[in-house]
């Protein structure tokens, strides 16, 4: 998914969509967009890899695995069976606020592109002098930046959401991982075959 993403960006800049974006906008919030996208993808890029070893490790028959399977057995043997359901839904919570930085980061590129957006319409509506409409010669810079405001406001949400889209492919990816991460800890500690060691119990 990742490599198609950047084979599309890569198209898009051979095309020169890209360049314009950042000629365009003279605010230069489209950078900060992208800055921002990038913090999020390298930061999800590690948590996805983090994961996949911590799946792989749970897959194997080692001793870091059962581990962590022993970790969630004993909370179950001393709460009582009555808290597994609660002690199941506290690990996956565990593990779903160790990704939630890479959903808020998403939905801020959202909202930065909706900045732009506002900033852009004021400074398209800032040029706007309604005593010089009259004026043939003050028509042409108005227009300018009527243009200058519009292509901020455009670009910069089309940036954000184009981001936001491309980040939020990635946490569902790394959310999956979660998923079968907390499944795969809570699926060996209930196998009918494990058992605590004898020094825990």
């Amino acid at each position: 998914m990742n490599l198609v993403a950047i084979a599309l960006l890569i198209a898009a800049w051979a095309q020169g969509w890209v360049t314009r974006i950042w000629e365009n906008d003279i605010t230069h919030l489209s950078a900060v967009i992208a800055g921002v996208f990038a913090v999020g993808w390298v930061i999800c890029t590690i948590k996805v890899i983090r994961c996949s070893r911590e799946l792989n490790v749970m897959r194997g028959d080692t001793a870091e695995a059962a581990s962590r399977a022993v970790w969630y057995k004993q909370l179950v043997n001393e709460a009582g069976s009555e808290a597994r359901a609660t002690i199941s839904e506290c690990l996956r919570s565990r593990l779903y606020s160790r990704i939630s930085v890479i959903r808020t980061i998403s939905d801020n590129l959202v909202i930065l592109g909706l900045i732009g957006t506002v900033i852009g319409f004021i400074i398209a509506l800032g040029g706007v002098d309604a005593d010089s409409v009259a004026n043939v010669d003050a028509i042409a810079p108005m227009v300018s930046t009527l243009i200058e405001g519009m292509s901020v406001a455009l670009f910069t949400t089309l940036v954000g959401a184009v981001f936001h889209v491309w980040l939020t492919m990635c946490y569902q990816i790394l959310a999956t991982g979660t998923v079968n991460l907390a499944n795969a800890i809570i699926e060996q500690a209930e196998a009918p075959g494990f058992a605590l060691p004898n020094d825990i119990l």
